[in-house]
């Protein structure tokens, strides 16, 4: 290591040659971690939209009906409640 490559070093790289680092602070960790969340709502969402089975409208009017059925319709009972036992 010579003069030159002693001037190109910045404060991280001397930290590293010595066995250390820098402490990160807490904001930098909750930035970091909201960032990370924020980017996986993201990629869910862009996984949903790409594997929807229906278009948006269709989906929610189903979804709807769905929610307003009466559980007295025959949907959503077991096949052992549908003998009798």
């Amino acid at each position: 290591m010579n003069l030159d490559d002693i001037r190109k070093l910045d404060k991280d790289d001397l930290l590293e040659l010595l066995g250390l680092q820098r402490k990160r602070s807490r904001g930098a960790r909750i930035a970091e971690t909201f960032g990370t969340f924020g980017l996986g709502l993201l990629v869910g969402a862009g996984i949903a939209l790409a594997f929807a089975p229906k278009p948006g409208r269709e989906l929610r009017d189903e979804i709807r009906d769905r929610l307003q059925r009466k559980p007295s319709d025959g949907e959503g009972r077991g096949a052992g409640s549908a003998r009798g036992a």
